[in-house]
Parts: C-alpha cells; structure tokens; sequence
C-alpha cells in the first residue's frame, strides 16, 4: 500500500523537522552562521535550548519576572510536552483497549442491531456517541449507523449539498454538537502586571528605605512635616510601578489579539450545494469540508469521498508516519495535515469534543519568544548595570566613609555625623539617605527596560504590519528581515495579480479566432475537452437553480479553465455524472501536471492529463484534428505546438496543455489494489493548448525598485515556462534588459539542479530568474544562497514549499492561495499575497532594528551623564546634585516613556536607501558612540559646572547657603531634565541632519513630551516638598530651557565628526588580541631559545 502511495504522487509532502525540537543542528552552514563564544548570540531561528539557558545565566537582572517576561518559558515548555505526551498517550490507550475488546468479542451477525442511536436536539445521533465512534475510530459503530450516508441522515446532512447553512440551522447545531471552539487560559490581568512591576529587588529596597525614612521623619520632625522625604520617595516607586504596569498590559492585549488572528484559519464548506469560506471557528457537526492537500483538518470526521487522500498524523500521535484514508480507514483527527490527494469529509465532533481541542485545552500558549535582538539588548543591559552596579557602591562607600568620618556638612556648616554626639536615630537616618541615593544610582544605572523596548516596538510594529496586510506568526522575523539582503519570490499571485483568464487557444491544430469560440470544434473534440476539464479538477461550479450566475470556486487557474469550458458549453454537473472516476493523480509541483482515469462505458476508459505544456507535450505522440480525428505527432507538428507555446510564453501568458489517451477495463487494477496504479502517461493524444492571462501587479515594478535600492536583491523562483518567467520579469522590472537575460541570469531549474554544491554557489549571485524549478530546486537556491553569507526570505505557497520556507532566514507564505502546511512553516503570513507588501515587511524589520538603537542611543547618554555627575559630585564634595525621587523621575522618563516615545516611530524612506543592516553589526554603532559622547560630554561640563560655580553663575552669593543650595540643585535638575527633553529629538535621527523631520506624524511621540514637560513644571512649581525643590523665577526657567535646546545645534555640530568604519568593539578587540599575540610569539621565541641553549 504505502509503495502504491509513493507512485500516486512522488513529490508529497515530507514532514519537516518540528521547530520546537531545534533543528537548527542538521544545517551545515548554521555552524558557521549562528556559533559564537558570545552568551547573547543566539540564532535568529531554532535556537537549541542550552543556548536559551545559557543567555539567561549569563544576564543581570534586578526583576526576572518582568524581563523574562516575553521569552520563552523554558520550564513551561518541558510541561506543555508532557501533557501533549499524556493525552497522545490516553488516546491511543483508548483506541488500542477498543480494538482488544472488538477482536476478543463475537462479531454479530449481518442484521443484529446494534446498540441504538440516542436522539439529541432533534438530530438522530447524539454528542456522545459521535465523539466516541470518532475518537475511537470504531469502524463497526460506523457500519451499524448505515455508514457514512447513514449518519449523514441521522446528522441531516445532504452528502451532495452539505447542511442548508441558515443561521437559525447553525445555531441549532452548535447547541446540540457544540462550537468549533476550546476553552482558553485567560490572560493575566492588570493586577498581575502591577505584582510583577513590584518584585523588581532595587525598588523594594527603595520602598523599604523609604519607609524607614518615614518612621523617622515622623519621630523626628512630627507627622505634619516628618512624612515628606520618605512619602516622596514612596509615591515616585509607585509611580514607577504603575506606569510600568499599564505599559507592560497594554503590550500583552497586543499579542494576545494577535495570537488570536493566528488561530483564526479560514477555510471552504459545503452549504447548500455552493463552496463557501468561512472561519474555522464557524464549522459546526454535519458541515461537508472539502480538503486539499496541505490543508489542516478543521474538526473530526469521516471521509464520504476522496482520491489518494493521505494525512500526516504526527502532531496527534507523536510519530511521522502518513496514513493513508479510504472506507477502510475513514476517520479523520482535527489538527492533522493532508499530505496527499483530495477528498470530502463529513464533520462529526467540534471544540473540545475532539481530542485537537482537549489538547489546546490543556496548553497555555501564552508562551514567549526571544529574539536575537532582545538576547543581544540583555548583554548591553548587563554590561551598562556591571558598570553602574561598580558606580553605585563607590558612591556608597564614599558617602558612608565621608558621614562616618565628620566630613558630610548641613547646609549651615555643622558635622552631620560626630562620634559619640549624634544619636543613633539620626546616624541610621543619615545613613539609610546614603543607601538611598546608591539604590537609585542602580535603578538608573542598571537599564531594565532596555530589553523590553524590544517587545514594546516588536508589538507596536506587529499591530502595524497587519494593517500592511502582514501576520507575524515568529518575532525573530520582524528583526531578521530588516538584515535582508536577498527576496526569492514567487510569481504567479505574489508580483502578478492571479487574476487569470485564458485569452489564446490552440485547438485541433490551429489557433482559434476567439479562445470562447466552439462553433469550431467537431462534437468529439468539444465533449473530449468538457470531459477532461470537467473530471480533471479540484475546483468545482455552483449552478444556481434559480437561474443566477455560475459561482466558479478553486485555485485561479481552475477557475480560468473552468470558466472557458463553460463558454463552450459545458454543464459541469451533467459532465461529471457521464463518467465515473477510477484513479486520480493529484497535480504535482515535480512532474507539473495531474491527472484522471475514468470509466466512460463497457471497457472504455479515458486516461486525461493537464498541466505545463511543454511537459505534457513531450508526452504526446498524436493530436486530435478539429474533426475529431487523431492525427499522428509528426516533428513539423511538434515544432508548430512548441512555435505556439513560445510565442505564448513570450508575451507572458502560462501555457497549460490537455491531452488523453484510451486504455482498457481489462487493464484496469480491482478496486482494492489502485491505490498503487501509476496512470499511464506515454502515447497522449494532444486535445488543445491554452494560454492563460495573468497581469503583473500595479505597482510591483515600484517595490522591486525600492528594494534594488535598499541593497535587497529579487529573484523571481516560478514553475511556469521560462520564456514566461522572462517576460514578466521584464515587465516587473527584476531583469532590466533582454541583454541581461542569458544563462545563468536566466536559468531553469533542472540545469541549476545538474550543478555541483560548489558550482551552485559560484553562480548563485548571478541568478535573477529561475524558471520550471521544483520545490526542491527552491530548496537548493536558498541553501546555496544562505552559504555564500545573504540572509534570505523566500516566499512560499505550496505544502512542498516548506522546506524551503523552513530553511530560509524569513520564510514568508502567502495568506490566499498558501496552503495551512505551507503557513505554519513560514514566520510571516502575507495576508494578500502582494509582493509590496512583503517590500513593506522590510521597511517595518528595518524600523524594529533603527527605533532600538534610537532608544539605546537616548537611554545612554541619560545613563553616563547621569552616573559622572553623581560620581564626581560625591566623592569631591560628598553632596549629589540629584536625589533619589529626583533620579525616580529621570528613570521614568529615560526607561518606560523613553521607550514609548522612541520604539514607536513609524518606517522612513531614509531607511531604505541604505543597505540592510549586517546580522553581526554592532548594536551600538561608532555614529551611536559619538552622538551619545558629544551629549553626555556636553551634559556632564555644564551640570558639573553649574554644580561647583552654580552659586555665583546663578547670583545666590547673597542668599543663605540653605536656600542658595536647593536653588542650584533644583535648578541643576531641572536643566538635566530639559537636556533629556530635546535630546530625545536627536535621537530620532542618529545620522539625519534634520531632526524634526516627520516629528508631528508621530503624536504619541508629541504627546509623551507634553506630558513630560507639564509633569517637570508640576514638579519644580507645585511638589516642592516632595522632590525638595523650590521654584523658579522665569530667568532660571529660560536658561534651563536654552541650555537644553543648545543641544540640537551641538548635535548637528556632531553630525559633521568623521567616524571610523570600523566598529568601536572590533577596534578594541583588535588592540586586545595584538598585544597577547607578541606575548605568545614572544614566549614561542623564548621558549626556542631556551631549547637550543647547549
């Protein structure tokens, strides 16, 4: 049986290696592309778990709930395998009890009743038994129903027309069967996010802090005025807390509803006679549901009808084995995927009555996924927290040696601290101050928000990608096609239109007037042609008996086929009961063609065969005339036929031949051994050749373009002819001149495939067009590519396409004609199959890349500007200028706002007239480095400035040392808040001149430094006593805003300083390794030396 499967369609789908399991180790080139001493590389695809865990080691973290919170849960996974394994497990006890207890019991006599069907709802059949019969696979329960027409009486259902599809007669189903649908895991709510934002170690410490400050206040001062230092700190943490809360919520509702856009597959029934596309949650019990290959199995059921249908069963029963479908074996398992053939099946159990939606049930997939970009942010955010971690306990030390030494003076000139004087009370309050201020030199320092601006513009990006008709199925993707540098994309529906309509014929040797014409054809040509199009199909034609238009359903060229037989006359229900259908060869992207044997009368039968025309061609040793006689293949006659399809294939129409032969009853295998009978497919006698119309894309020749410019290579990979292939890449603009069109710019798919490995990648960059190329020569074309070092996305819509889909770095299937084996071996779903928007995907991974390294450059500069002053300020003078609430509120707008303000611009033009980023660039780039020097540099002189001479700049001589002091430090702290404020719009352009460009298009961008700037002026005029400020005259306000705004002129000044290709890091590598390299050539020569000494 299986070897007879093997013969019915040789280039089946094969199950890939499952992603989950971490394939990435079968790849040769993976090696060389992903390994790295680095803990915080990890490969942009199948990521091995030891590497997973080994980042998470690796990591500095203050609060892993929060950062660990949209990575993959590695713990959670180990349980998700084994309740998979334990239902797997229960299931197949249940079955295999079953088969023990039917063998061991007296089969019943023909005649015996069974055990009764038990009404419900008003159907003949209950929830119960359906699901039982189901998940049982119990054959004779089936039987004793009266088969597969006999349940479909007891469910109501017309085996022909499906159920009625009213809505009153859904909603009656769904009652009695139940929905297609499974209980899910709420998500976490907004209190659990709020618990989350608390466990971060720094602010717990804060919080305890500030309520020892508070008790002390209190003792010491009285309730009226003791609360203000400890009340301040306390409410600044809450506030941290709560804004951190709302954002981190609001970026989980995002991908929840986009989780729930994956689910939502949409997929044909049978209603009323008519093919309908509705949602897989929609399906209700006694629904027909044609399936094809690569389709999932929507629900349970029962097969009523189906041609070398086959179906891979491995993500319910754990093993890759594809089990063939017959009346033997009839019973279809939700969730599974057609490898082979096609078929009809009657739904019997939805939702949670099958075992697909008892295992969904039971999994969460409220699973995370790091990306490579968000690892890599995690090593940056450790570095800088080492860094601030050292500052903060220098800071610490200094403080505390300088209190507990008398050298920490009050604003009046008295010791703070004098051995044996000061009361305890007061040295712990000096003290618990001290921590205070080194706690929050850690909360600024160490950038806990750094990672998760990575998931926050992901989300925004993700949200905006499906407006752009692109579902994000694999984060990583959204990264990896911003470092894109070559597309393999498809032709046929992706840059043309798949509108298709045949618009030339060929017919009886000669080409017709007009394609729509059948005046010309004898009666025995025309009923050969009606009869090879009517059988020889998936699609199918809804005949209205109220006279309406014909309803045409099927993949495009179907449809086109469909619709020209109809023009000469076909009746599509009429044709298909002349004839009775023996053997089917499904369409097969390897041999490029399908097809049908079927049983005409007595011992007549006709063997038809359809598909690319110069392949059937080749096959044919006779052709029908237009009276209907057969004339025999002569090689004037060949060459006609391949004049006509050249000339076709020139001005870009597919040619699709159709052809017969006869054969004998006698010859014909018995029923039960067809399976493996191969159709005989020499001696073809040819009927016709069409040429089918499928226009290019408006537009599309804009986005291949736009990506030639980007420094993104397109190459058109299609099964059609090449001369086809030639003529639309033409027109898309992917060949520029009929010069460039020679081998191997120009290639087929069978001479790439002749090459050797080596040979393939000496001429891999060359190829701009592959034309007849098989899945497999997709395959190899991504794989030579991947190896010469491109990081490629390949588009991809047939169930042998997966590989290829699996193997590239993006692997893009398209949301129309993509079948569901094809979508769930892609990382991102094209919802409208449109070559332009997968140009958009790239500007939106460029976006993903530029927005954090916008947000890195920003957090930086606040980080080291920050870190210098406090430093320099404590252990010169043991005061720092910035308190611990003061410090809260610069950490607010630096992490959560910050990152709101600048992971979420929208794509630029600009970003594509670069060339993609590099998988190994440097995250902080040398322009990066400069920009945040020239800032920070900036920053620190004047706050430092201000800090030592800011008394007489300021005109305080005059005023107490007390109120002169809170003076300059509120007026330091707000100039520091106002640097942030403007250089935030420098950050918008780290290269551009112009900063402001595009400014007021991003108004979450606007209104984040509106609501930043009403909240400072809050804070210096209003809540004084709480941040200890004191207010500003209008002049101090004026040059705290002009020392701020001088920063935009200093940043174009920047802009003008050359800087090194060579990255930073790279350049400090290379200074590091030369150094040890004499050592060792140094030792090598001492040691040689030392050998020939006698």
């Amino acid at each position: 049986m299986q070897g007879g499967m093997e013969l019915a369609s040789p280039n089946r789908y094969v199950r890939h290696r499952d992603e989950e399991i971490g394939g990435a180790g079968d790849r040769g080139d993976d090696d060389e592309i992903c390994v790295s001493d680095d803990a915080f590389d990890i490969p942009p695809k199948n990521a091995p778990i030891e590497r997973l865990r080994r980042w998470r080691q690796a990591a500095l973290v203050l609060n892993a709930s929060r950062r660990f919170r949209y990575t993959l849960d590695l713990k959670k996974e180990e349980e998700k395998e084994q309740i998979r394994r334990k239902i797997r497990a229960h299931a197949q006890v249940i079955r295999a009890a079953f088969l023990f207890k039917e063998a061991a019991e007296k089969k019943p006599s023909v005649g015996t009743p069974g055990t009764p069907p038990l009404p419900c709802g008003g159907y003949g059949i209950g929830t119960e038994q359906l699901t039982a019969m189901t998940r049982d696979h119990d054959l004779s329960a089936l039987q004793e129903y009266g088969g597969v027409k006999g349940l479909a009486n007891l469910l109501k259902t017309n085996i022909e027309k499906g159920v009625s599809g009213d809505d009153a007669e859904l909603l009656r189903r769904r009652n009695a069967f139940g929905a297609n649908t499974y209980p899910q895991k709420k998500g976490r709510s907004f209190f659990v996010f709020l618990w989350e934002a608390c466990q971060d170690l720094t602010l717990v410490i804060l919080i305890v802090a500030a309520v020892i400050s508070l008790v002390l206040g209190i003792k010491t001062e009285g309730l009226k005025e003791g609360w203000y230092d400890g009340g301040s700190i306390a409410f600044a943490v809450i506030l941290v807390i709560v804004v951190t809360a709302i954002s981190d919520y609001k970026q989980s509702l995002q991908f929840q509803n986009l989780n729930e856009e994956k689910r939502n597959i949409h997929l044909e029934v049978i209603r009323g006679g008519r093919r309908v596309v509705i949602s897989i949650f929609d399906i209700v019990v006694g629904d027909l549901v044609p399936l094809n290959i690569g389709d999932q199995v929507p629900a349970d059921g029962i097969l009523i009808s189906g041609h070398s249908l086959s179906v891979d069963e491995s993500s319910m029963t754990g093993e890759s084995k594809i089990v063939h479908k017959d009346q033997k074996s009839p019973f279809f398992m939700s969730g599974c995927k057609i490898a082979d053939g096609y078929g009809v099946m009657l739904v019997t159990a939805v939702g949670i009555n099958t075992e697909w939606g008892l295992l969904m049930a039971s999994i969460s997939e409220d699973n995370g996924e790091e990306t490579p970009l968000q690892v890599r942010l995690n090593g940056v955010a450790t570095l800088v927290g080492m860094v601030g971690l050292s500052v903060a306990a220098l800071v610490l030390v200094v403080l505390l040696v300088r209190y507990f030494t008398g050298h920490t003076k009050n604003s009046n000139g008295s010791v703070q601290f004098t051995k044996g004087q000061t009361s305890v009370k007061d040295a712990i309050d000096g003290a618990v101050k001290i921590l205070t201020v080194a706690v929050t030199i850690v909360v600024v320092a160490v950038p806990e928000g750094l990672p998760l601006a990575v998931t926050l513009t992901l989300a925004y990006s993700m949200r905006k990608m499906m407006a752009d008709k692109a579902l994000v199925r694999r984060l990583s993707a959204c990264e990896t096609m911003g470092s894109a540098t070559t597309i393999c994309s498809d032709k046929t529906g992706t840059l043309t239109l798949n509108q298709m309509t045949i618009v030339e014929a060929h017919v009886g040797g000669i080409k017709l007037t007009s394609p729509d014409d059948g005046q010309q054809l004898s009666s025995t040509v025309s009923s050969l042609l009606i009869e090879s199009i009517a059988q020889n199909t998936t699609g199918n034609v809804y005949e209205p008996e109220d006279g309406g238009p014909v309803e045409i359903t099927g993949s495009p060229t179907e449809k086109a086929i469909l619709s020209w037989a109809i023009k000469l006359g076909m009746k599509f229900a009429e044709a298909r009961s002349k004839t009775s259908i023996l053997q089917v060869f499904p369409f097969n992207s390897e041999k490029k063609r399908g097809g049908v044997a079927v049983h005409v009368a007595g011992s007549e039968v006709h063997v038809h065969w359809k598909g690319a025309a110069e392949m059937v061609l080749v096959s044919c040793s006779s052709w029908m005339d237009l009276n209907g006689q057969v004339q025999e293949m002569t090689p004037n006659q060949m060459d006609y036929f391949k004049k006509s399809i050249g000339d076709m294939a020139a001005v870009s129409l597919r040619c699709v031949a159709i052809a017969y032969r006869l054969y004998e009853m006698g010859n014909v295998p018995k029923e039960e051994e067809r399976d493996s009978w191969a159709l005989p497919e020499n001696d073809l006698v040819l009927l016709g050749i069409v040429g089918i119309k499928d226009p290019c894309r408006p537009g599309v020749r804009d986005a291949v373009d736009l990506c030639t410019n980007a420094g993104v290579k397109v190459r058109m990979i299609t099964g059609d002819n090449i001369q086809t292939a030639k003529a639309i890449a033409l027109e898309c603009g992917i060949l520029r001149s009929e010069e460039e069109a020679v081998e191997p710019t120009l290639i087929e798919g069978k001479v790439f495939r002749a090459y050797s490995d080596k040979a393939r990648e000496e001429i891999v960059d060359k190829i701009s067009v592959m034309g007849r190329s098989s899945p497999n020569d997709k395959l190899l074309l991504v794989q030579a590519l991947r190896r010469k070092g491109h990081v490629v996305a390949v588009t991809g819509d047939g169930t042998n396409d997966a590989p290829a889909l699996h193997e590239a770095d993006i692997g893009l299937a398209m949301g129309i004609q993509g079948t569901e084996v094809a979508k769930e071996s892609s990382d991102i779903i094209i919802l409208d199959d449109n070559f332009a928007s997968v140009v958009k995907v790239v500007r939106w991974g460029r976006s993903v890349y530029s927005n954090i390294q916008k947000f890195i450059q920003f957090q930086l500069t606040v980080n080291v500007a920050a870190l210098v002053i406090n430093v320099v300020a404590a252990v010169s003078s043991g005061e720092v200028p910035l308190n611990a609430v003061e410090l809260l509120w610069v950490n607010l707008i630096m992490d959560t706002l910050g990152a709101l303000a600048l992971a979420t611009e929208p794509p630029t033009d600009h970003l594509m007239k670069r060339p993609p980023v590099g998988r190994r660039e440097a995250l902080i780039t040398n322009i990066m480095w400069r920009n945040v020097i020239v800032q920070a540099v900036y920053q620190v002189v004047v706050l430092l400035v201000l800090n030592f001479g800011g008394k007489s700049f300021l005109g305080l001589k005059n005023d107490t040392t007390d109120h002169a002091d809170k003076v300059k430090n509120t007026f330091i702290f707000n100039t520091f808040v106002f640097c942030q404020l403007f250089n935030e719009f420098n950050a918008r352009k780290p290269d551009e001149m112009n900063a402001f460009k595009g400014v007021t298009k991003n108004h979450l961008f606007i209104g984040i430094i509106g609501i930043t700037l009403v909240f400072q002026i809050l804070i210096i005029e209003f809540l004084g006593k709480f941040f200890s400020t004191v207010r500003l005259n209008w002049k101090l306000w004026l040059v705290s805003v002009g020392i701020g705004m001088l920063s935009w002129p200093l940043a174009i000044a920047g802009k003008l300083i050359p800087v090194p290709k060579i990255p930073a890091g790279e350049y400090f590598r290379r200074c590091f390794r030369r150094p040890s390299r004499e050592r060792q050539s140094n030792h090598g020569t001492s040691s040689g030396g030392a050998r020939r000494l006698p």
